[in-house]
């Protein structure tokens, strides 16, 4: 990586996406209006309409706002800010651009990565008044992290330091110091003034002592290699186009390669392989398609491809594995949790998946490696995943596009975060299932029942144990076999190393719901009592199992009457401040939304609700 304020002159006239970032108040949007001014490239109402705007909404007294040409949206105007993103499209005689204007403020940092993950060069504005900020390096980690090579530091607001030059290069020096880490292959950089154009698309004479170019100068020559042409052939296949009996073909984009009609053909995940038949586009059959390219792949032999399926060169395979470990930004006001169920949207696939471990977390100030349980809003970490069924990919640094995956919600489908895979885990492709000769349909037919997890959910103190036990005596008496899981049991062996926080939580039940599958398989009957407050747990226990086999019973108590019933003194803790994260209490507690059974505990004796149980059993073939 070379730190230097003059590039090699190289014309390119290729388009060049580029994003402007930084911390609050930089002059991102006033750069790019200034840019598209200067550039002659504002025609004149819209000239007339931002001096306007500019007596409105302006911050430059009475000078034009340049950064209104930029901030479209009203919150944006009237706090002066910018928010979304915004992208502009403009040309010069030499270059194409596609300018995207990110937010400073750190609570929409997930709009700036959205934004770096399509450029090819980012403008890093400091203020030089300021110096180097905390943004301005979180900033900087997400640019390394999404793979952007070139990087260009404006200092803005070299009029407001007297146009020094030795501000300039003390702010350079300490950015080239901390950036020196990220392996970017170009760091140039210009001392600005985005309000008064200096140095912007014109050199000023108010900064004799810079030899460089101005800075529009520099972006329409530098040579931002394409590297998706170059890598190997990658097609996410999109959809299965089957009009009639006689046609079958993959429908995608082609995002990486290229691809003849006649190439050999490599299906990651099956490892079968064919060849190209026909290549189709709406202009009708072609030899050849490249990266970019909507096509639809006809194969010379029927094989059996789904949507999410990923097409490829034999000649260079993606990995394929059910484990990976990733660089994560997480994206959420809501905690990323170790062993808590999400989607991830990996090319075409959609998976569930887990952070089965987090290495460490990236200390922004000092990219330090730093211990971490649970990532909030913003954080930057390294982590394990794992997905339920295999996935192929590449290295983030080998392809952009197959090696970046998105973190979804899945219940209120909200990305929560944006990942970059470094490499697969071996674990995920040399670990297999053992197969045995008896499975749970022999076992449980030895015991003249069919295996089941009733799973009984509530609030401390609402009853489930007490029902759980009664259910559990009265299969016993008609014979059946059975075993009851409790929260308390699990704390006092398998799960005494766990404590109560969300994190701890989520993994207590992780470990129960394996263990009930275990004893599932068994054959056995399973009453799994545990108060299981978050939904994604009680849905990631439910996967484990057949729709059938697994029964949600919602025992459904007032939290007034549980801490009226306090069998175990603990509300009277948590109220007094000596039990901490108390379901209820200081941590939530959230109610199933269509449990398979509704237990409304008042006014009903535990006999009495334990007999719904035993009878929704019979119901569903479960016991004689």
């Amino acid at each position: 990586m070379e730190c230097a304020r003059l590039p090699a002159e190289e014309t390119n006239k290729d388009l060049l996406r580029f994003l402007t970032c930084g911390s609050v108040d930089d002059g991102k949007s006033t750069l790019i209006g200034r840019l598209l001014h200067d550039s002659k490239l504002i025609f004149e109402d819209q000239l007339s309409t931002l001096a306007k705007d500019s007596i409105r909404y302006g911050t430059t007294g009475d000078d034009i706002d340049f950064a209104l040409l930029v901030d479209g949206l009203e919150a944006e105007r009237e706090q002066g800010i910018t928010i979304d993103v915004a992208y502009r499209f403009f040309t010069t005689p030499r270059r194409s651009f596609i300018v995207t204007d990110t937010p400073g403020h750190e609570q929409y940092t997930r709009n700036m990565a959205t934004a770096a993950s399509k450029a090819d060069l980012a403008i890093i504005l400091i203020d030089a008044r300021k110096g180097v900020l905390l943004q301005t390096r979180r900033h900087s980690l997400i640019c390394s992290l999404l793979g952007l090579r070139h990087v260009v530091v404006a200092v803005n607001k070299i009029d407001l330091v007297a146009y020094q030059a030795d501000i300039f290069d003390r702010i350079v020096t300490d950015y080239c110091a901390f950036a020196s880490q990220f392996g970017f292959s170009s760091i140039v950089s210009f001392p600005i003034s985005a309000r008064n154009g200096d140095n912007v698309v014109k050199l000023s004479d108010k900064t004799p002592w810079y030899s460089g170019p101005a800075l529009l100068d520099y972006l329409e020559t530098i040579n931002v290699e394409n590297e998706t042409a170059e890598a190997s052939f990658r097609f996410p296949v999109q959809w299965v186009n089957r009009p009639n009996a006689d046609f079958r073909g993959y429908a995608g984009t082609v995002v990486s390669g290229t691809v003849n009609s006649g190439d050999p053909i490599f299906v990651a995940g099956s490892s079968r392989t064919s060849s190209v038949k026909e290549l189709i586009t709406s202009a009708g059959p072609q030899q050849f398609a490249q990266a970019g390219d909507a096509i639809t792949i006809t194969l010379a032999d029927e094989l059996d491809i789904a949507r999410g399926d990923l097409l490829a060169s034999p000649m260079s395979r993606p990995e394929v594995s059910d484990q990976f470990a990733a660089h994560i930004i997480w994206m959420s006001d809501q905690a990323l949790m170790p062993g808590r169920s999400y989607l991830a949207r990996i090319g075409t696939r959609v998976t569930p998946i887990t952070v089965t471990g987090i290495r460490h977390k990236v200390d922004v100030n000092t990219s330090a490696h730093l211990a971490a349980q649970t990532l909030d809003l913003n954080d930057i970490a390294f982590c394990n995943f794992a997905t339920d069924t295999p996935v192929a990919f590449d290295p983030y640094v080998h392809n952009h596009k197959t090696g970046a995956f998105i973190v979804i919600d899945r219940f209120t489908n909200h990305t929560l975060g944006a990942g970059m895979i470094a490499f697969g885990l071996r674990r995920g492709t040399t670990i297999h299932r053992q197969t045995t000769l008896l499975g749970k349909s022999e076992r449980a037919a030895q015991k003249r029942q069919r295996p089941a997890i009733v799973w009984l959910t509530g609030l401390s103190g609402a009853g489930k144990s007490t029902i759980a036990n009664i259910v559990e005596r009265q299969l016993h008496a008609a014979g059946h076999h059975t075993m009851l899981l409790d929260g308390d049991t699990m704390r006092h062996g398998l799960n005494r190393d766990l404590g109560f926080t969300e994190a701890d939580r989520v993994e207590n039940i992780r470990r129960a719901s394996e263990v009930a599958k275990l004893l599932l398989d068994a054959g056995l009957i399973v009453l799994c009592s545990f108060i299981s407050p978050y939904r994604a747990e009680r849905e990631m226990a439910r996967r484990l199992f057949s729709d059938e086999e697994f029964i949600e019973v919602f025992v459904d108590t007032p939290i007034d009457e549980c801490v009226r019933r306090d069998p175990k003194g603990l509300y009277a803790k948590a109220k007094a401040g000596t039990i901490k994260n108390f379901t209820g209490i200081d941590a939530p507690y959230e109610a199933p939304h269509n449990p398979e059974i509704h237990l409304h505990t008042i006014g009903q004796q535990p006999e009495q609700l334990s007999e719904k149980i035993i009878r929704k059993l019979a119901e569903l073939g479960r016991i004689g």
